[in-house]
């Protein structure tokens, strides 16, 4: 494994370096981008959607880590999406890979240099709320930060205030404005029978969760479980961009033991391949779906 970490102290990307790799992207790209899209694990195809593309591989980047996982190509796509300009990135960090949170959410401050002001996050996720089905999308109205409860944030450490205050309010996270936008999406497109809003969670990873995992995370309220986007959004919204984000249910998540079905769907046993799989099924729609967020969104910007 190639990490390829700027050499800082204590592995933080200073604002300083950022600033050397945004001067770097700017030069090879040709519209500053406005919205910023992170795609899941089996949803890089959102990257089809974008025109006048310039692609730029994270290897090709001078002292830019690399994505390990499979499913996440690991590149940026600058271009347009219906007119607006837009920074795609095609494959995120976690925490799993052993890079530390600061670098996982490390990416979005870059944008934020780029002069991204809005967020689009997506991510695969397990659900836990009985109402969802495999293949069903939850908006994120909120999160729940188990990790930062066990003192592991993007945050910690040394704060440049050029990047946000040290203290930062998180109670909207998720931008209400552009909730309702996308209620109004759902609804155009006919998708209200699949789409819910509920509260998401980041674990470390890369095991899936065990039935007593499963059973305390819904006793908490968590309606659906990943291993990224938390950090994401913190390191945005102490930057000042406004955040959008949903989960694509590629399992369900069981609260018995040995339980299983004949598909799979609710299986003790998950498997990335079962993942990809739901996100390469529900490319063509979850393209459009974004496609319609960012001219949505474009309309504020």
């Amino acid at each position: 494994m190639c990490f390829k970490m700027c050499s800082c102290n204590n592995n933080i990307y200073t604002y300083e370096k950022l600033s050397e790799i945004k001067d770097f992207l700017k030069e090879k790209i040709k519209n500053e981008p406005k919205i910023g899209i992170i795609c899941g694990s089996g949803l890089g195809s959102l990257g089809n959607a974008i025109a006048d593309a310039v692609s730029i591989d994270y290897a090709d980047i001078p002292d830019f880590p690399v994505s390990t996982v499979e499913g996440h190509v690991g590149r940026f796509i600058f271009g347009h999406i219906r007119g607006t300009a837009v920074a795609c990135m095609q494959g995120r960090f976690h925490y799993y890979e052993g890079y530390p949170l600061s670098i996982c959410a490390m990416p979005v401050r870059l944008m934020k240099l780029l002069g991204v002001s809005y967020l689009i996050a997506s991510n695969a996720a397990g659900g836990l709320n009985p109402k969802y089905k495999v293949g069903d999308i939850m908006l994120q109205k909120d999160h729940f930060n188990i990790m930062g409860l066990a003192g592991l944030g993007p945050h910690i450490g040394p704060n440049d205030s050029r990047f946000g205050p040290r203290f930062f309010p998180m109670t909207n996270a998720y931008d209400e404005s552009i909730l309702n936008k996308v209620r109004q999406i759902v609804k155009d497109l006919k998708m209200e029978n699949k789409v819910h809003e509920g509260v998401y969670t980041c674990v470390g990873g890369p095991n899936y969760e065990t039935v007593a995992d499963v059973r305390a995370l819904i006793s908490l309220g968590v309606d659906s479980v990943g291993m990224s986007t938390v950090h994401e959004v913190i390191a945005a919204r102490q930057c000042g961009i406004r955040c959008f984000a949903f989960s694509l249910i590629t399992n369900i998540c069981s609260t018995e033991y040995g339980t299983t079905t004949e598909d799979h769907s609710c299986s003790t046993e998950v498997h990335s391949e079962e993942v990809l799989k739901v996100g390469k099924d529900m490319e063509d729609e979850l393209r459009i779906f974004v496609e319609e967020i960012v001219e949505a969104i474009s309309q504020d910007t």
